[in-house]
């Protein structure tokens, strides 16, 4: 196990993306050790299982391709025995069948469980570079996606747990909306996850309070800078 411990913040964030399933390489492999040798992080990562799990009830399941599990369980099979990743990813394939079916819904999940996680006792402040999130949801119900904004990395994550498919000519665009009222692009959505790296100027715009919103654009993005086609959804950052 690495011998430099972290921050309660990153360690919660790790086991909170852990039991997402959205981990990988150095990340994954650290949380693999630390569920195997530290029993406080897996009582962690089985509280966030915990939190997430009901809200998986009103989603309806995808099933994956037929392949997808077989392929996973060819590849552990091939892997070197002398590896210790290698029994670890046997006792995890069960979970990752039953996880793939909700894995939508359990993105959005992390950013609702941030909302409401309780504050660690044993934290002497809140740090005033918390993470802020935003619900951006439509009137419809027909979108709801969450956004969660770093500002120590500049880093804006967006989950997509239910956006109005589109065609091939067109593209869902994020915008942001400070208190001027302008709205500048972000960029378009291209998948259910997105990690996006702002930029310096759009990132001091970007606190509570500013309006994150989802338009339909043509394919590409709106050609004038501006939104074009309807708003699905909006919603404002907030305090975690």
């Amino acid at each position: 196990m690495s011998s430099t411990p972290l921050p309660p913040e990153d360690r919660a964030a790790l086991a909170a993306e852990y039991a997402l399933g959205l981990l990988e390489g150095e990340e994954l492999a650290h949380a693999l050790e630390l569920e195997q040798l530290d029993r406080a992080f897996r009582e962690d990562v089985d509280r966030w299982n915990l939190r997430l799990a009901p809200i998986l009830d009103g989603v309806m399941p995808v099933t994956p391709p037929a392949a997808t599990f077989a392929a996973i369980e060819r590849r552990i099979r091939a892997a070197d025995p002398a590896n210790d990743n290698f029994i670890l990813l046997r006792q995890h394939l069960n979970r990752w069948r039953a996880l793939a079916g909700g894995a939508t819904a359990l993105a959005a999940s992390l950013a609702l469980a941030l909302l409401i996680r309780p504050t660690p006792e044993t934290s002497p402040q809140v740090t005033q570079t918390a993470p802020l999130v935003a619900m951006i949801e439509g009137n419809q119900g027909d979108a709801q996606l969450v956004a969660m904004w770093n500002k120590d990395e500049r880093k804006l994550t967006i989950f997509a747990a239910r956006v109005p498919p589109v065609d091939p000519q067109h593209s869902h665009e994020l915008w942001i909306i400070p208190a001027d009222g302008k709205p500048r692009s972000v960029g378009v959505l291209p998948g259910q996850i997105v990690r996006v790296a702002v930029d310096t100027e759009l990132a001091e715009k970007l606190s509570a309070g500013v309006t994150l919103a989802v338009s339909l654009e043509p394919a590409g993005g709106s050609p004038t800078g501006a939104p074009t086609g309807p708003v699905l959804a909006s919603g404002k950052l907030r305090q975690t």
